[in-house]
């Protein structure tokens, strides 16, 4: 949800509210690469707990931030707010079971799954325009 947060706020110019300095870091995986391997793990293997994720290759908040403003044109606004004490500031996934039982591996690249965010929110503004980020806090 981060991600279409970031796009829509940028795009809007309201600023995201960022705890911490933006230098902790997520494991960051395109949707369709999860529903691949979702799909992959349908097969009978017993019973396993196996990770889906972008294999310890974590990046920053302020990375993907650049990343959403580079395609956008846009400048975010971010306002800092202190660090959440039960916060991580570094989160991934070990998928080498996923590799081994599912031949699973992510295939789009972060930068690439961005720019595809980007332009679906672009073809569909008019009517995310309507959406509220403050719902339910």
């Amino acid at each position: 949800m981060s991600i279409f947060r970031f796009i829509k706020l940028i795009n809007e110019d309201k600023p995201i509210i960022l705890y911490g300095d933006g230098s902790q870091s997520r494991d960051f995986t395109y949707i369709d690469d999860i529903a691949d391997g979702t799909i992959n793990a349908i097969k009978d293997v017993g019973y396993e707990i196996i990770n889906l994720g972008g294999g310890r290759n974590p990046k920053s908040i302020n990375y993907v931030i650049q990343i959403i403003e580079k395609y956008l044109n846009k400048k975010a606004i971010v306002e800092y707010k202190p660090f959440h004490k039960a916060d991580l500031k570094e989160t991934w996934a070990d998928i080498k079971k996923a590799d081994k039982i599912l031949n699973w591996k992510p295939v789009i690249s972060l930068e690439e799954g961005l720019k595809k965010c980007v332009d679906w929110y672009l073809e569909n503004k008019s009517w995310l325009k309507n959406i509220d980020l403050n719902e339910g806090n």
